[in-house]
C-alpha cells in the first residue's frame, strides 16, 4: 500500500490536465491478478487530478462486490459502485457492480444486464467499446493484469477512434495473458509497469503530440498541413508500394498523431524528418493504418437477410452452371469471409436444391501479415460470443483452447494480397462485399469505386456495404434490396454513362525487387568481398552463386569440376557441374538455402577427361546482412587417393567389397530419398500459397484483359450520348429557371398573399406579402401552419384547411385581423399537373378598403332625413 505522502501528492494548479467539461474518462479492464495492480496504479494517481476512472473487473456474479473497499484504502479519491444513470465526477473511482454489464453515454454509466446468464461474458470489451463511441479521439483504456483476451476488442475500437491505449507491461502482471494478447495485437501505444501508467498518462494529456508548433497557428487545409501530408505519402508509397494520397486526411492525422506521441516529437516537419531516416517507422506507421475492425457475423441482422433473402434467390436462379462467385474486399483477418461461407453452407441445407452449387470466395486485404493470418483460420475462444454453439460445432475444430476453421469452410475460400484502389478487380461476381473499406477513403475514391464495383457485379449481383457506408449518388447503378442492412441489387444503366477509371500496377511499382540474373547485381566490388570472405573461412576453388545457381564470381582453378555447356552460353552452375556433382548439387543448394545451415558431402567421384577424381563439396549459404545476403558460397575440395592395393584379391575380398560399395550406395540413396520427401513437403506447401496467388493473379489478368478489349468506338458513343444528355439536362435547367422567375413575378404582381401548404398542412411556399399577415422568416418552410402566429381573428383555420383537404371543395370566408383590417381567405386543394392532390393553397385579400367604404356609405345612409 503507498504511503500517506505519496497518496496526498497534487498537481499544481497550472497543470490541469483538462476542463471540467472535458476531463478525461480512463476505462481500466482487469481480471485474474487485477487486485494488486489496480492498487498500484492508483497509488500512482495524484489527489485532484482532475479524472474519472471506472474499474471493469471479472467478478462472481452470485457474490456481493468488495471492490470498492479494497480500492479505497489505497486512493483518497472517491469510490464508489457504479449505479445506473449515474453521471461521472472527476476525482471518482467507479467500479462495476456484480453480475451486470456497463455502457456509457454522453458521460454518464448505465447498468446493463448481461446477454448471457452464465459462461463467457466479455464486460470490459463492452464498456471500453461503448467508452471509444462515448469519447471518440478523447478515449483511454488501460489492460492490466488477467487470463483470456478480454479487453483487446475494446482497445481495438479506442484505437479506431484515435483514443489513447495503455497496457501494463507483462512481466510485472501476476497473470500476462490479457496484456499480452493487447500487446500481441500491436495495439499499445504505451507499455509500463501500472504504477507509472498514471503518471503517463498525466504527461501525455499535459504535453500531446501535436502536427504543428503551436506559434504555426494553421487552418486544417493550409498548404504547410497539405505538403507535410504529400511528404508523408511519398515516403509511404516508396518503401510499401501503396498510395495513401486519397485516403481520409482525418484518418491518417490521428495516426500520425499517435506515432508523434510514443516519440514525443513536437511537429509534423520532426516526424517527417524521423521517417526518412528510420525505415521500420515507415512499415509501423504503415501497419497502424492497417488496424483492421471486423469480427464474425458484425451487424447479424445485415448477414440474416443476406442469408434469408439473397442467396436462396441466388441459388434457384442458377440453372447453367452450379458456381457462385464472391469478392471479399478488405477482408482483413478473414472473419467476414468465414461468415459468407457460413451462411452460404446454412442457406445450401433449407435450399434442397437438387443440383449441388458450389461458392468460390476471393478475399482480399492490403496487409500482407493479416492474409497470412486468416490463411491460418485459427481464432482465439472469444469468438464464442459472435459465433452460435451449433455453428462452433459445425464449422470450427477445437485446438488447444482456440478454434481452428473445418476444411469445408476453408476450401471456398481463396485468399491473396490486393491493394483495392490500384489492382485491376474481380469479376463476374454474384456477391461484392466491402463493409468497413469506404469510410477509410476520400470521396474522390469513393466516387472511384463505385462503377468499378457496378463493372466488377453480374447483372442482379449484391453489394454489401458497411452499416455507415451507402452507393452515394449512383442510384442508377444500384438499387436497395435492404437499405438497413447496406445490401443493393446492381441494375444496368439506363444509358451508357459509367465513368470507370480502371485500377492497374506495373511491374516495376513494386517497392522490392529480387536480384535473379548476374546483370541485376548491386553496383558492388564482389571480387573484394569474395576474396575477403574466402580468406576468413575456405582456401580452395569456390565459386559464388545466387539463389537460382547463376555465377556470380569464381575463385581458383575450377576446370576439375566446372565446364561450360555445350550450345549458347549459360552461366548456370546445375549446366556446367561435371558428371558426379550435377545431381547432388540439384539437391543441395535449395536444402542450404531452406534450412540456413550449411550443406556438406563426401566422397563423391567426378568422372573427367582422365582418372575418375574424389572430392568434397560444400554449399554455404550466406546469412549475413550485406551485399552477399542471400547468396550461396561453394566451395571444392580435392580428398587424397587411396593407397594402391595389391593386385591379387580373393573373391571373398572382392564380395565384401561389392558389399560395401552397395552398402554406401543405399546409403546416399536413402539420404537423398529422405532429403527430396522435405523439399517435396516444403514446395507442397509452398505451391498451395502459390496456387491461391496464382488464381488471383488470373483474375486480375483476366480482368484487365476485359477492360483493355474497350474499343475506341464505345468511347466516342460514350461521349456522344454524355453531350446530349449534357445539352438536354442544361436545356431542363434553363427552362425550370425561366418557369420559376415568371411564377414569382406573377406572384407578387398580384399583390395578393398566398400560403402553399403540403398534406400535412406544413409550410411548403409564401410570398412576401404573406409576411404582413403572419410571422413568416425563410426557416419557417417545413413547420405546421398552425406553429406559426398571425394576426388573423380566425381560429378555425386549421380546421378549415383539413376539411378542405378532406372534401377537395374550396372554402371562402371574410376574417377580421386584430389590427382592423378585413381579409377574403380562400382555401383550395392545391393539383399538380398529374391532377394529384398534394396539399391546399390558402389566399388573403384584403378588402379593408371596400369594408371602410361599405361602413360610410350605411352611416350616410342613416344620417339622411327620413332614415331616422
Amino acid at each position: 500500500m503507498p504511503s500517506k505522502g505519496k497518496r496526498e501528492r497534487t498537481l499544481p494548479p497550472s497543470s490541469a490536465v483538462a476542463d471540467d467539461q472535458h476531463f478525461p474518462i480512463i476505462g481500466i479492464g482487469a481480471s485474474a491478478g487485477g487486485l494488486e495492480a489496480l492498487e498500484q496504479f492508483l497509488g500512482g494517481v495524484p489527489v485532484h487530478c482532475g479524472m474519472a476512472f471506472v474499474v471493469v473487473q471479472h467478478l462472481d456474479p452470485n457474490r456481493h462486490g468488495m471492490l470498492p473497499e479494497l480500492l479505497q484504502r489505497t486512493t483518497t479519491m472517491v469510490v464508489k459502485q457504479a449505479g445506473n444513470r449515474m453521471k461521472i465526477k472527476p476525482n471518482c473511482v467507479y467500479v462495476i457492480p456484480p453480475n451486470k454489464d456497463l455502457s456509457i453515454l454522453h458521460d454518464t454509466l448505465y447498468l446493463l444486464d448481461p446477454v448471457a446468464a452464465r459462461g463467457l461474458r466479455l464486460p470490459i470489451n463492452s464498456f471500453l467499446c461503448s467508452l471509444a463511441e462515448d469519447r471518440r479521439e478523447r478515449a483511454i483504456g488501460i489492460i492490466l493484469s488477467g487470463m483470456g483476451s478480454d479487453g483487446t476488442l475494446g482497445l481495438l475500437a479506442i484505437s479506431e477512434h484515435g483514443g489513447l491505449s495503455l497496457v501494463q507491461e507483462p512481466a510485472t502482471a501476476k497473470f500476462d495473458a490479457m496484456p499480452r494478447s493487447a500487446i500481441d495485437a500491436r495495439l499499445a501505444d504505451i507499455v509500463a509497469p501500472p504504477g507509472d501508467l498514471a503518471r503517463l498518462i498525466i504527461d501525455r494529456l499535459q504535453h500531446p503530440p501535436r502536427l504543428f508548433l503551436p506559434d504555426t497557428a494553421l487552418e486544417p487545409d493550409s498548404e504547410a498541413k497539405s505538403s507535410a501530408f504529400e511528404k508523408i505519402c511519398i515516403l509511404l508509397r516508396a518503401q510499401t508500394g501503396h498510395d495513401f494520397s486519397l485516403y481520409k486526411k482525418s484518418t491518417i492525422y490521428r495516426r500520425v498523431e499517435r506515432r508523434m506521441g510514443v516519440y514525443r516529437l513536437g511537429g509534423i516537419a520532426d516526424y517527417v524528418s524521423f521517417l526518412q531516416i528510420n525505415r521500420q517507422e515507415v512499415d509501423l506507421l504503415f501497419k497502424e493504418l492497417l488496424i483492421g475492425v471486423t469480427s464474425f457475423f458484425r451487424d447479424p441482422a445485415a448477414w440474416a437477410y443476406l442469408q434469408e433473402e439473397v442467396l436462396p434467390g441466388m441459388i434457384r436462379a442458377k440453372t447453367h452452371d452450379n458456381l457462385l462467385r464472391a469478392w471479399v474486399a478488405g477482408c482483413s483477418s478473414g472473419e467476414e469471409a468465414y461468415t459468407l461461407a457460413m451462411i452460404f453452407c446454412e442457406a445450401m441445407d433449407h435450399a434442397k436444391s437438387a443440383n449441388r452449387i458450389d461458392l468460390q470466395i476471393f478475399a482480399t486485404d492490403l496487409d500482407p501479415d493479416a492474409i497470412a493470418k486468416a490463411r491460418q483460420g485459427i481464432y482465439p475462444s472469444t469468438i464464442a460470443s459472435d459465433v452460435s454453439p451449433e455453428r462452433l460445432a459445425r464449422f470450427f475444430v477445437e485446438e488447444n483452447g482456440r478454434f481452428r476453421i473445418c476444411q469445408e469452410i476453408r476450401q471456398m475460400v481463396v485468399f491473396a494480397p490486393h491493394n483495392l484502389t490500384m489492382d485491376p478487380p474481380f469479376t463476374r461476381l454474384d456477391i461484392l462485399t466491402c463493409r468497413n473499406v469506404l469510410i477509410y477513403l476520400g470521396a474522390d475514391l469513393q466516387k472511384r469505386l463505385m462503377p468499378l464495383f457496378h463493372y466488377s457485379l453480374k447483372p442482379g449481383g449484391a453489394l454489401f456495404l458497411g452499416s455507415a457506408e451507402s452507393i452515394g449518388n449512383f442510384t442508377e447503378l444500384f438499387s436497395p434490396l435492404e437499405a438497413r442492412a447496406r445490401i443493393y441489387r446492381r441494375e444496368e444503366a439506363k444509358q451508357k454513362l459509367i465513368d470507370i477509371e480502371f485500377p492497374t500496377r506495373h511491374a516495376d511499382d513494386s517497392p522490392n525487387h529480387t536480384l535473379t540474373a548476374p546483370l541485376n547485381m548491386p553496383p558492388v566490388n564482389l571480387q573484394t568481398l569474395a576474396d575477403q570472405l574466402l580468406l576468413q573461412k575456405f582456401s580452395p576453388a569456390a565459386v559464388l552463386t545466387n539463389a537460382d545457381g547463376d555465377v556470380l564470381f569464381i575463385s581458383g582453378r575450377t576446370g576439375k569440376y566446372l565446364e561450360p555447356a555445350a550450345g549458347k552460353a549459360n552461366w548456370n552452375i546445375h549446366a556446367m557441374a561435371r558428371e558426379g556433382l550435377r545431381q547432388e548439387l540439384i539437391l543441395a543448394l535449395p536444402k542450404a538455402l531452406r534450412t540456413a545451415e550449411t550443406v556438406h558431402l563426401k566422397n563423391l567421384t567426378i568422372e573427367g577427361d582422365g582418372e575418375p577424381q574424389r572430392v568434397d563439396l560444400t554449399v554455404h549459404p550466406i546469412n549475413e546482412a550485406g551485399a552477399l545476403h542471400g547468396m550461396v558460397m561453394i566451395v571444392f575440395t580435392d580428398v587424397a587417393a587411396a593407397k594402391p592395393q595389391s593386385k591379387r584379391r580373393t573373391g571373398k575380398q572382392l564380395a565384401d567389397a561389392r558389399v560395401a560399395e552397395l552398402e554406401q550406395a543405399f546409403l546416399t540413396a536413402r539420404e537423398e530419398a529422405q532429403s527430396i520427401r522435405e523439399e517435396m513437403q516444403t514446395s507442397h506447401e509452398e505451391l498451395k500459397s502459390t496456387n491461391e496467388e496464382l488464381q488471383s493473379t488470373n483474375e486480375e489478368l483476366q480482368s484487365t484483359n476485359e477492360e483493355l478489349t474497350t474499343s475506341k468506338e464505345e468511347m466516342q458513343s460514350l461521349n456522344e450520348e454524355l453531350q446530349t444528355v449534357n445539352a438536354e439536362l442544361q436545356s431542363k435547367v434553363d427552362e425550370w429557371a425561366a418557369t420559376s422567375s415568371d411564377m414569382k413575378n406573377l406572384l407578387n404582381s398580384t399583390d395578393i398573399a398566398t400560403v402553399f401548404l403540403d398534406n400535412m398542412l406544413h409550410v411548403r411556399h409564401f410570398t412576401s406579402q404573406a409576411t404582413k399577415i403572419f410571422k413568416f422568416i425563410p426557416s419557417d418552410i417545413g413547420r405546421p401552419l398552425a406553429d406559426i402566429v398571425h394576426k388573423l381573428d380566425y381560429l378555425d383555420l386549421h380546421n378549415d384547411a383539413q376539411e378542405v383537404l378532406r372534401t377537395l371543395a374550396f372554402c371562402e370566408k371574410q376574417i377580421t385581423s386584430n389590427d382592423g383590417c378585413w381579409y377574403i381567405v380562400r382555401i383550395m386543394p392545391y393539383r399538380t399537373l398529374e391532377n394529384v392532390i398534394e396539399g391546399v393553397v390558402i389566399t388573403f385579400i384584403d378588402i379593408s378598403v371596400a369594408k371602410r367604404l361599405e361602413a360610410e356609405l350605411r352611416a350616410a345612409r342613416t344620417a339622411l332625413p327620413g332614415n331616422k
